[in-house]
């Protein structure tokens, strides 16, 4: 089959599903999905597939590897055709594509597989798809409706306008135009999870973020828009405008150390109203200007480093209220590194290790304390604390242990007896065979 009358089957049996609609990306379907919406840009998909040429030779096939293959969608990770192809996909739906070259190898082809212009045939079956996952632990998901433009992306600190439209179930609750600085959405009554899938989007983007409470409006709920406490919460953001704040390496050192006191002031703010996810960001930002930087002049190199170490310590007192206590840890360790004696990071370093279990670690750290700074009482209850809490540990690890060998002597008891009198039989039986084959011996031999 030539390209024309492939063209012209394609165009009689199926429909054309390029934007331009220029029949560059020709679909047939060959089984109906599912009923129910179709993927969406950024979305992960799952896809079997078979590629083959216009004579019916096989280039490629997921099935014979007895492994689909899984892509963002929409993000030029894969063919043209493929991202424009799957866009247009009903879950468990197969169809063939047929592919023009500029959708699919263009002018050079593939060597040793697919000549120079070639168009190819793809059959193509949806397994699945979901959401973009934004955050490592899932608490937020975006699916894109409308494909923003350019390569920017708003950072911390930009000021952005945005379209609002937030659902509780089926409820809408919240739907308005507003401006924010990314980092402090809070301020606006704008959840977590949205403030922080703002790095993620471009200008023009319109995109459902899907979000799990700890990104939504947590364990308080929001009563003004009556939504109790953890309920999952979906967000259409569309973003209308931005403009990007200065990187850290667009500033000098002076601006730097302008702007950290009044981002430690709203980090410090954020702490006290309990919005410990918010605090870090300002703190974080602080430490990203500043960690590098050495200064001119003692005066100068020691502000740096009290910003700096400040930042750190107010980063591990927010990872203990998150229950993030390898962070936490991580946190205190900066500080002592350039302060080894800094008894507020050795007393949360010990806290956190407490919290961790691992005692002998955290009673070093609050002896350490107690070595700076004697009268330190809470440094002297902790150490109280893990000296009790181990013998606790010790305590139930004994138990354990006792029981765990008690149940092997149970078991012992049970499955020894019958192989002893197995054994002792058999020795016997060995016994009555060795006391023959001496008498024989004793009868062969000479007097």
């Amino acid at each position: 089959m030539d390209d024309k009358s492939a063209t012209a089957v394609f165009a009689a049996n199926g429909i054309d599903v390029t934007p331009r609609k220029d029949q560059g990306v020709m679909k047939v379907v060959r089984r109906q999905g599912l009923d129910g919406d179709r993927p969406m840009i950024g979305d992960k998909v799952t896809v079997h597939y078979t590629g083959k040429l216009l004579t019916g030779k096989k280039f490629d096939c997921s099935r014979e590897r007895k492994e689909p293959f899984c892509f963002n969608v929409g993000k030029g990770q894969v063919l043209k055709a493929w991202d424009i192809g799957v866009l247009s996909m009903l879950r468990g739906e197969v169809c063939t594509l047929l592919c023009k070259p500029d959708y699919a190898y263009g002018p050079t082809g593939n060597p040793d597989k697919i000549p120079p212009n070639s168009s190819v045939l793809f059959e193509m079956e949806l397994l699945n798809f979901e959401g973009e996952i934004l955050t490592a632990d899932g608490g937020i998901v975006r699916r894109i409706k409308v494909k923003g433009e350019g390569y920017s992306n708003p950072n911390d600190g930009a000021s952005v306008d945005v379209h609002l439209e937030g659902r509780c179930g089926d409820r809408l609750f919240d739907c308005r135009d507003v401006s924010f600085i990314v980092g402090q959405g809070e301020d606006k009554g704008i959840p977590l999870g949205v403030d922080r899938a703002m790095d993620k989007m471009q200008s023009g983007e319109c995109c459902l973020l899907y979000l799990n409470p700890k990104y939504g409006f947590g364990s308080e709920g929001k009563p003004e828009y009556k939504i109790g406490p953890d309920k999952d919460i979906v967000y259409e953001v569309t973003l209308k405008d931005f403009k990007r704040a200065k990187e850290s390496w667009e500033m000098d050192l002076n601006e730097k150390l302008a702007l950290a006191s009044g981002v430690k002031n709203k980090g410090n703010q954020y702490f006290k109203a309990g919005r410990h996810h918010q605090a870090v960001i300002q703190y974080q930002r602080i430490i990203s200007w500043l960690e590098l930087e050495c200064g001119t002049g003692i005066e100068q190199h020691k502000k740096i480093q009290d910003y700096v170490l400040t930042a750190h310590l107010n980063l591990a007192l927010c990872f203990l209220r998150l229950k993030e206590f390898s962070q936490a840890v991580e946190s205190c360790n900066k500080v002592i590194e350039q302060d080894e004696s800094n008894e507020k990071a050795l007393y949360r370093r010990g806290e956190a290790r407490l919290l961790r279990n691992e005692y002998s670690l955290a009673m070093a750290d609050f002896q350490k304390v107690l070595e700076v700074n004697p009268s330190n009482r809470a440094a002297r209850t902790q150490l109280s604390s893990c000296q009790s809490k181990m013998k606790e540990h010790q305590e139930q690890e004994k138990k354990i242990y006792a029981n765990m060998f008690q149940k092997f002597a149970e078991r012992d008891s049970k499955t020894g007896r019958p192989k002893r009198r197995r054994d002792e039989s058999a020795r016997s039986s060995m016994n009555g065979e060795v006391g023959i084959k001496r008498r024989r011996r004793s009868q062969d031999c000479p007097s």
